[in-house]
């Protein structure tokens, strides 16, 4: 027995495919621009050249480091990336740290993200000495003219 009418079923055919051309033409319009963005990173993301070795082992500018448990990789588009999808591959890349020190959010950059200036890591996480020189002496300075470090 054939309950609905043929009529109806055409009309409901009909509506369903014009409403899914009609978002067609806004998926094409998204992507027109020829020219990568730049995204906005944070103030204090540095810049550096990645190689993931094993995950979660990687090396950021030639010295062995690791990625953080639950760390973000994004790509140029800005979608995630999983660490195995990019073993052995010289990247330039942005990048913060956790409180650890181990990289937690990396930014694949794209070509115009490259050409900003960005500070790289310095050599170590941790500084020992201090900002001020010691104060010098030759040996021969009468007592009440030894220089003294500043209070």
């Amino acid at each position: 027995m054939n309950r609905c009418a043929p009529p109806l079923m055409a009309a409901l055919f009909l509506l369903a495919a014009s409403t899914s051309l009609l978002s067609l033409p806004a998926a094409a319009q998204a992507n027109d621009e020829a020219t990568p963005k730049v995204r906005p990173f944070p103030k204090n993301a540095l810049r550096g050249e990645m190689v993931v070795l094993n995950p979660p082992m990687i090396s950021m500018d030639g010295k062995a480091d690791r990625l953080s448990p639950g760390s973000r990789i994004r790509d140029v588009n800005n979608h995630l990336v999983l660490s195995g999808a990019i073993v052995n591959q010289k990247l330039l890349v942005n990048y913060l740290r956790e409180g650890n020190g181990q990289v937690h959010q990396v930014w694949l950059l794209n070509s115009e993200e490259a050409k900003e200036k960005r500070p790289g890591a310095s050599a170590s996480l941790f500084t020992f000495d201090s900002d001020t020189a010691a104060p010098a002496d030759n040996g021969k300075t009468p007592y009440g003219q030894l220089p003294a470090y500043s209070r």
